[in-house]
């Protein structure tokens, strides 16, 4: 088996039937479904999935981890249950499973939706992340959040076309997955000794509103990059409120 496309997932969200017909491409679909109690193990059934259950959550990192033992291809493609492949990226995605030497990876422009608009400044776009490798080589690491793949020393190739990330589409949904990001950040700190200070936070948050609305050119997206620049402090504030609220246990 070549190419398998891997997923982790809990309420995938009305997003995940059009992520799953855009992975038909893939030997394999495997979703590591950890206690979904809407639609998403049927959903991921019905377009052909293995469908997997997993006790307790680890974290991101880890979580990918074992989804990925699950995997059977030579080849693990990484996808979001709020991400749609294009075409143009199922197409060389095919062709890089075809031909690629050892030690190579591949990473791909992330194009998000924010509200209704697609963001292409902000510091949201190509957004590079690398999705694509061989099993037997390389894998996530153990981040509790914001994990990406351990794979120092691999040579780095870009995918052609865009990974469609639906990242906003609902505000109550958004805010929940930001404050639950933000309470995973504070964890894997407070796990490793480190404290902060409100002044911290504040500090943080403004310089986190200005870098995106200005130095990432925020402002040519429009009220949109207004409004993710404000979201993005707000994120920042939550993350070292959240870890000085640990420090004081």
């Amino acid at each position: 088996m070549k190419l398998s496309a891997v997923l982790i997932a809990k309420n995938a969200g009305p997003d995940f039937k059009r992520c799953l017909d855009s992975l038909q491409f893939a030997d394999e679909i495997v979703v590591l479904d950890s206690g979904s109690t809407d639609d998403t193990v049927r959903l991921a059934e019905e377009a052909g999935a293995t469908v997997v259950s997993s006790e307790g959550w680890p974290g991101f990192g880890p979580q990918r981890q074992r989804a990925q033992n699950h995997a059977q291809g030579e080849w693990v493609f990484w996808v979001d249950t709020d991400e749609v492949v294009s075409e143009e990226l199922a197409q060389s995605v095919l062709k890089a499973v075809s031909a690629a030497p050892a030690n190579t990876v591949f990473q791909l422009n992330r194009l998000s939706w924010f509200f209704g608009r697609f963001i292409r400044h902000s510091g949201w776009y190509p957004d590079r992340i690398v999705r694509l490798y061989r099993r037997a080589e390389y894998g996530y690491d153990d981040a509790l959040v914001h994990e990406k793949v351990a794979c120092e020393g691999a040579h780095v190739e870009t995918l052609a076309g865009d990974l469609l990330h639906y990242t906003a589409t609902d505000f109550s949904d958004y805010m929940s997955k930001s404050v639950r990001y933000s309470d995973a950040w504070a964890e894997g700190r407070a796990r490793k000794g480190k404290k902060a200070s409100l002044g911290s936070a504040v500090s943080h948050s403004v310089g986190a509103f200005l870098r995106k609305y200005l130095l990432q050119l925020g402002f040519l997206d429009g009220r949109h990059g207004f409004l993710l620049a404000v979201f993005t402090a707000h994120y920042v504030f939550n993350k070292y409120a959240a870890l000085w609220i640990r420090s004081r246990r």
